[in-house]
């Protein structure tokens, strides 16, 4: 799933495996599980830390699992879209957790990054990017899927004027880290997948240099993307209204108070 590595005051999070690091629940929380382990010890530490996001492979992340999402084998939660509220619920969560995250983050893209990967790379402060293989790429409208509005919300926090917002969303064009460097989507682009590491660890040792408190910094980040947390409270392509869905994808019924 995933690992956590300390490098002075670095944090590094590596997604592994070979495999395309579809975005389901158990990757999805794996995730969240190092992210809490790293605001756990940067906090006994008591100094600035900051984060680096990458992953082994020929992928970043290349979306939602939507193989796992789409076949349920319960009819009923099927029929309830049990598992795609789960998948999104679990995404909004992470999405949140980094916005909210006491230190700087970094995600080092060495392999492509599609659909929800991409928005994964783009919930880093920075992001940092191999030229020599990968792509960004938001797949939706080449697979027919609607983008929820959280998602519109946070590519026009993260990136340029709206003709990078047509070429990114409406014509789904596939990013290689030169253009998305010139269209001020990536932070500075690397020849190979070991030297965009090395630029990462270079920049997050910068970071920390800085002294910036951390709980100061993660305060200003929420400031700055206060509408992107405001619109991850729903996803409305899979019915959850930020009311009446919990974290396994289960409606949440309201609780009905008898009158004496």
């Amino acid at each position: 799933m995933c690992t956590l590595d300390k490098r002075g005051d670095l944090f590094i999070l590596t997604i592994t495996g070979d495999d395309e690091h579809r975005l389901n629940p158990t990757l999805i929380d794996s995730i969240r599980s190092a992210l809490n382990r790293a605001k756990s010890e940067s906090e006994c530490m008591g100094g600035p830390t900051a984060l680096i996001t990458t992953a082994q492979g020929k992928f970043f992340s290349n979306g939602y699992d939507l193989s796992w999402a789409l076949y349920d084998p319960d009819p009923v939660r099927a029929q309830s879209r049990a598992r795609p509220k789960s998948m999104s619920k679990k995404l909004r969560l992470l999405v949140a957790e980094l916005i909210s995250f006491p230190m700087p983050t970094i995600a080092a893209v060495t392999g492509h990054a599609s659909a929800t990967g991409f928005i994964l790379a783009l919930s880093h402060d920075y992001l940092l990017m191999r030229k020599d293989r990968g792509f960004l790429y938001m797949s939706e409208l080449d697979i027919n899927y609607k983008i929820p509005n959280w998602f519109s919300v946070l590519v026009k926090s993260k990136m340029g004027p709206p003709n990078v917002w047509r070429n990114v969303v409406l014509r789904a064009e596939k990013i290689t880290a030169e253009v998305g460097l010139k269209w001020g989507i990536v932070d500075s682009a690397h020849d190979t997948a070991e030297e965009t590491i090395r630029a990462a660890v270079r920049l997050g040792m910068g970071l920390v240099s800085r002294k910036w408190d951390g709980k100061v910094y993660a305060d200003n980040r929420r400031t700055v993307f206060d509408d992107v947390l405001a619109a991850l409270g729903s996803d409305e392509t899979v019915g959850d209204d930020g009311s009446n869905v919990d974290e396994e994808g289960n409606e949440i019924k309201p609780v009905s108070v008898s009158r004496l």
